[in-house]
């Protein structure tokens, strides 16, 4: 309805008209510098929280990568333990086996020579001077 009935009165009332606000330009216009200023800031806030994980995050791997390579530099070395141990184990069974006083029984039999009689054995005393 364009016309609005008065109560008291038969004739009909006109409407108010709309309140006009002055138009302007967009580039005049407050609003647009301001959400221009503030989405840069929430863009580039985001991109420094992006920023800051993925630089944490590199570094969590760089940290497993140098545990991995960690790890394996101990594995190496705990097997290289494991062989040595075996080749002192083996020598020391060498050992044990050259130094048999039965080995060297037999071998002295090979040169020619033979156990001295018990009767024939003699102290000497080197304390006395």
């Amino acid at each position: 309805m364009s016309a609005v009935a008065d109560w008291f009165t038969a004739e009909p009332v006109a409407a108010p008209a709309p309140v006009r606000r002055p138009r302007t330009s967009p580039a005049r216009t407050k609003r647009p510098r301001a959400s221009a200023r503030r989405r840069p800031r929430r863009i580039t806030g985001g991109i420094v929280w992006i920023a800051a994980f993925a630089v944490l995050l590199a570094g969590v791997v760089a940290i497993n990568v140098a545990v991995l390579r960690a790890n394996v530099a101990v594995n190496k070395l705990d097997q290289q333990q494991l062989q040595l141990q075996a080749q002192n184990a083996a020598l020391a069974s060498q050992v044990s086996s050259a130094s048999a006083s039965i080995r060297i029984e037999q071998a002295a039999r090979r040169f020619g020579l033979v156990p001295a009689a018990a009767t024939d054995t003699s102290y000497i005393d080197l304390n006395d001077k």
